[in-house]
């Protein structure tokens, strides 16, 4: 059986998959009470960055703490799906057993992508967020990583991506990417250190990571296998899609997440 590792990323205490290769982590940990959980603020870490960088503070401890041949990331919320079909969702997450038969094939597993039918990637995150720091990710990758920038732009005028940061990988290509990830957004933060976001504003920088992970899987011509993915709980669609009515027809910002 392969040596995989994916992180759970969690702010509270929640039922976890019971597969030995899911490690539930406390992103934000830094002054928070102990969850019983692994926290993101031991060893090399960036904690107290969460309330921007959302679950990529749990994503950041693993690539520097984490001893694993493959390392991903998943929610406490959301999972990867695999074969089985059950009432109880956590029955249907994909296990290491799983994985490593898709890892005979690929070095990268991600989740089938999300499609946005009606506005591109660029669109959607303009009427729903507020664009500029999506926009400046777009003159990072210009100035620190050109060869990137021609992606970036095909990739704002599609209509679909992988999302919510979920991903498994070889430790060498998850090392490469987070190397280059990290850099972008640690520069981006220092660009925006006098915006006056609201909190649920303020997380760009786990917002802008979303859209980078297929600029950089297109660049690099890394070839992944695709698995469903899952919510352990029920979605409220009628709210989320009334709010990204409200955001492309009348200019409404998100205000809190779905």
């Amino acid at each position: 059986m392969k040596n995989i590792k994916v992180i759970v990323a969690t702010h509270k205490k929640y039922q976890m998959p019971t597969d030995p290769m899911y490690l539930p982590v406390q992103v934000g940990s830094e002054g928070k009470e102990d969850l019983g959980y692994q926290r993101d603020n031991e060893g090399e870490n960036i904690s107290q960055l969460n309330p921007a960088f959302c679950e990529l503070t749990g994503l950041y401890w693993a690539w520097k703490n984490l001893d694993a041949d493959y390392i991903g990331l998943a929610h406490y919320r959301r999972h990867f799906k695999g074969k089985q079909h059950d009432k109880d969702p956590f029955k249907e997450v994909l296990t290491q057993a799983e994985a490593s038969v898709l890892f005979d094939k690929t070095d990268i597993i991600l989740t089938k992508k999300r499609k946005y039918y009606i506005e591109t990637i660029h669109d959607h995150y303009a009427h729903t967020m507020y664009p500029e720091p999506l926009d400046e990710a777009g003159k990072i990758l210009e100035e620190k990583y050109p060869e990137y920038k021609p992606y970036f732009d095909k990739h704002m005028q599609e209509r679909s991506q992988h999302a919510f940061n979920m991903f498994i990988m070889k430790k060498d290509k998850f090392d490469e990417y987070c190397t280059w990830l990290f850099d972008i957004l640690f520069e981006l933060t220092k660009r925006f250190e006098d915006a006056n976001y609201s909190a649920f504003h303020a997380r760009y920088p786990g917002r802008v990571s979303e859209r980078l992970l297929d600029v950089w899987l297109m660049k690099n011509g890394y070839d992944y296998e695709e698995v469903p993915f899952i919510y352990m709980e029920k979605v409220n669609m009628w709210k989320k899609g009334t709010g990204f009515l409200k955001a492309k027809f009348f200019h409404k910002k998100y205000g809190e997440s779905f």
